[in-house]
């Protein structure tokens, strides 16, 4: 954990701030770190697919003193993949830009971050965003069909034990996705369904966490379901939470109790060597669901960008309240220094 000194750096994420939209969509530079989040499934004459676009943004208070326009006093890092059955892979790309606008920005007022020509704006009541990467090209356009989802204590999510271990968080499940994909050289008109998700924190995660377990599912029936915990070396739960909406907007936080995660499958990566939980049995105050991948093989090396190996996929659940969405799985290589 960063030093109470270095800690003091940065605004605290206390309970009690209340969320304010659009401002609260946009940028929040004084803040350690933060990031916006896309992920979703999608349909094309050749069959399914998963996306995910995530911008990151970092604030680096050494770099203050420097009067320089090109002092890297705020870091932008991008991470993209397109999930492709009909490839048999999983195409992913990444940037990372020291801000300088308009180049490299993110804007404070609504959702609006560019690396370059890499964009994830809101604009005339949808996101849209464009990639290309290598081997792929996305150019989505997601109109939300339901109000924000402030996650924990509305919006003040805790991530561990002490009460410093905390982030503003807020959701939109239920994206209605239109656009076009580029897999391979291939082009494909798409339709689909997208999460987003939008945090910014200052402190970094307890000293004994290595990863997390993360999942955003879009009921079939309107629902929608955030779950996730934190974990320790011997892959013990630290920490855990979820949150769950009806279809009819009835809105309930879960603590640690009430929240399970247990793996049903593995699949050991090829290039890392590390070994993920590719299918889940989740549990939810006693309500459950069975996932499992689009794909097996949806691991990202991001370490030329923020540093890490993880595995991020499209999932299909099953169970009382079937859907589709997304699990990330951190940790399960090297622990993750965020």
């Amino acid at each position: 954990m960063l030093a109470t000194t270095a800690l003091a750096q940065f605004p605290a994420v206390t309970p009690g701030r209340t969320l304010e939209f659009p401002r609260d969509r946009g940028a929040h530079p004084d803040y350690r770190i933060e990031w916006w989040y896309i992920t979703g499934h999608l349909e094309s004459a050749r069959g399914p697919m998963g996306f995910q676009v995530t911008f990151f943004r970092w604030r680096n208070p050494d770099a203050d003193a420097n009067p320089s326009r090109f002092a890297p006093r705020q870091i932008l890092f991008a991470h993209a993949a397109l999930a492709d059955p009909a490839q048999g892979r999983l195409a992913h790309d990444q940037r990372s830009a020291r801000a300088l606008p308009p180049l490299v920005d993110a804007a404070a007022q609504e959702t609006d971050v560019r690396i370059d020509d890499w964009t994830l704006r809101r604009e005339q009541g949808a996101y849209r965003t464009a990639v290309r990467g290598a081997g792929f090209a996305l150019e989505l356009a997601m109109t939300p069909t339901q109000p924000p989802l402030l996650e924990g204590d509305a919006g003040f999510s805790r991530k561990g034990p002490s009460p410093e271990q905390a982030s503003y968080y807020y959701s939109e499940p239920h994206l209605a996705v239109t656009g076009r994909v580029v897999a391979g050289t291939e082009a494909r008109e798409v339709r689909g369904v997208a999460w987003l998700d939008h945090e910014w924190s200052s402190a970094p995660l307890a000293a004994e966490a290595v990863g997390w377990d993360w999942l955003g599912l879009n009921l079939d029936d309107g629902g929608a379901l955030m779950a996730f915990r934190i974990r320790t070396r011997d892959g013990a739960t630290l920490w855990a939470t979820a949150t769950r909406r009806t279809a009819a907007g009835a809105t309930r936080t879960f603590g640690p109790d009430a929240v399970r995660f247990r793996p049903s499958r593995r699949w050991a990566s090829p290039r890392s060597g590390a070994s993920y939980p590719v299918a889940m049995q989740v549990e939810v105050a006693g309500e459950q669901w069975s996932l499992e991948p689009l794909l097996d093989d949806q691991e990202l090396d991001a370490r030329a960008s923020v540093g890490t190996v993880y595995w991020e996929g499209a999932v299909r659940a099953t169970g009382a309240r079937p859907g589709r969405g997304y699990l990330e799985l951190t940790g399960y290589g090297e622990r993750v220094n965020y």
